[in-house]
């Protein structure tokens, strides 16, 4: 089946430095990504729209605008406006076009974009009235019932949003009957439980949207972890199986955090690194 790809740009943040990089040694990382005075580095919280012959299908909706403006300075979020909504017109598309919307996991910064902006006094309510909304168990399990080290990267509201709206389908670990043929899922729990990585079968070759297994070239590195994940050598174990089962597929990533790149061609550089190539 043709398969349109295009990297939709939602609501950019800024956020500290040495959280997103963790393990790496500051005078590696400023090398890679300048921070500002405050420590912090741009991030993307971009979208993959996927166009089939019948249906739009939207792999996560960023970050969003629906912060009070309080959180929208902690968090580093740089535009007012639903930045996601705004990008997807330009492409001749309103939220109601979308049939599905896949959800790797429920944090903040992947799922925001599902929710209206902020104003002040109400209640926030879900975009998408025509899609169904793919997410793991798991990833919902930890939305329900998140650990208080995570409690802060989730939308208190939004499970029950979900679950009220009709539209939502709890994935297992492989497969959506919603996205169907075409479409599989690697599960991974490095990053936080239940984290699903979807590969989209191309005709140019699979895609894998690792979310935030790699948020961006930098991270596709085996060793680099974020201060952010829940259990950081698990995910350098999976990063290396992952890459390793792709190489020879020649897979290309995509990235939802990487401020220039979206897309890249997984590689070994010359001293049998994981890299990505533009």
């Amino acid at each position: 089946m043709q398969r349109r790809l295009i990297a939709i740009e939602g609501n950019t943040q800024r956020l500290d430095g040495g959280a997103m990089f963790g393990n790496v040694p500051r005078p590696v990382w400023e090398k890679w990504a300048p921070p500002d005075e405050r420590h912090r580095i741009p991030l993307a919280c971009r979208a993959l729209l996927v166009q089939e012959q019948h249906r739009n299908i939207l792999f996560e909706t960023g970050i969003g605008a629906f912060f009070s403006p309080e959180l929208r300075a902690r968090y580093g979020v740089q535009e007012e406006r639903h930045m996601l909504l705004q990008n997807l017109a330009e492409h001749g598309l309103g939220h109601t076009d979308i049939d599905v919307v896949m959800l790797s996991h429920l944090h903040f910064d992947h799922a925001g974009g599902l929710l209206t902006q902020y104003a002040e006094g109400q209640p926030l309510e879900l975009l998408f009235p025509n899609a169904t909304i793919v997410v793991g168990h798991k990833a919902l399990e930890r939305a329900r019932k998140p650990h208080p080290r995570d409690r802060a990267s989730f939308i208190p509201e939004l499970p029950a949003l979900l679950e009220a709206s009709g539209r939502l389908e709890i994935a297992d670990c492989h497969e959506s009957a919603t996205l169907g043929d075409g479409y599989r899922f690697h599960e991974v729990n490095g990053h936080t439980p239940g984290m699903l990585c979807t590969e989209i079968a191309t005709v140019e070759g699979p895609v894998v949207f690792v979310a935030d297994l790699a948020p961006g070239r930098h991270w596709v590195h085996v060793p680099i972890s974020m201060g952010y994940d829940r259990f950081p050598e698990l995910v350098v174990d999976e990063k290396k199986a992952l890459w390793e089962e792709l190489l020879p597929r020649q897979a290309r990533l995509f990235f939802t955090h990487d401020p220039e790149l979206a897309f890249g061609q997984l590689v070994r550089d010359d001293k049998g690194r994981f890299a990505v190539q533009p």
